[in-house]
């Protein structure tokens, strides 16, 4: 055995670890964390099958961004698992029938690829030695440039569909109406309003006169 199928068992035996303990830990964070740890896996498995434009996107968009959100969301929403937790024992016969229907299939699958047949030991020879990121762009803009085209727009429009979802608008929410301020004009900002009397000013009222007592003392302290 060389040391690039040593590599391959190696990381296929801690993607099956990560796989197995993403659906079966308790917390839902270290779950996210074991499905990390699950792609990183997978990209190397790629690297050695020289599909680096595969492993560079399975670490840029789903290793790096989607499940770095994944991992934001689980710890802020605080799930409550027990609640989660409830009526796995009832549906877990219908999950493990179709789990192992899916198991068979693709043993099924990866049985045949290892029957190798006439056609494929000659597409074999017929493949370009090369960068697999300039094929696969290549191919992907000339034969399957509409398909590609179908699939960005669907991917927008979801976009826009996801965004439209999050915005709730709340009865007792306060805002100022951005048209409304644009179309402001200056005589609008200020109102004066000519209120008639009602009835007339009241006099001034009189000096209150001075304290008998108090001017007694005084008198005395000029005496003395």
């Amino acid at each position: 055995m060389d040391v690039k199928t040593g590599f391959f068992y190696l990381f296929s035996l801690v993607l099956l670890f990560a796989a197995f303990r993403v659906i079966t830990a308790r917390n839902p964070v270290h779950a996210v964390l074991y499905l990390m740890l699950t792609f990183s896996q997978a990209s190397a498995i790629w690297l050695l099958l020289q599909a680096e434009f595969l492993a560079i996107v399975l670490v840029l968009v789903y290793l790096g961004a989607v499940m770095v959100l994944f991992l934001f969301v689980v710890m802020m929403l605080d799930l409550d698992m027990e609640g989660v937790r409830q009526g796995f024992w009832k549906h877990f016969p219908l999950a493990a029938l179709v789990g192992v229907v899916i198991a068979l299939e693709m043993a099924y699958v990866l049985m045949g690829g290892f029957r190798e047949t006439p056609v494929a030991a000659a597409s074999k020879a017929m493949m370009v030695q090369g960068s697999n990121t300039k094929a696969l762009g290549i191919l992907l803009y000339t034969e399957y440039l509409y398909p590609v085209q179908i699939a960005a727009v669907i991917l927008v429009v979801a976009m826009i569909a996801a965004i439209a979802l999050t915005l709730r608008q709340r009865k007792d929410t306060k805002f100022v109406s951005v048209q409304d301020q644009v179309h402001v004009k200056a005589r609008d900002r200020l109102q004066v309003v000519k209120v008639a009397v009602t009835q007339p000013a009241q006099p001034a009222p009189a000096p209150a006169p001075p304290d008998a007592a108090a001017t007694d003392a005084a008198t005395t302290e000029k005496k003395a």
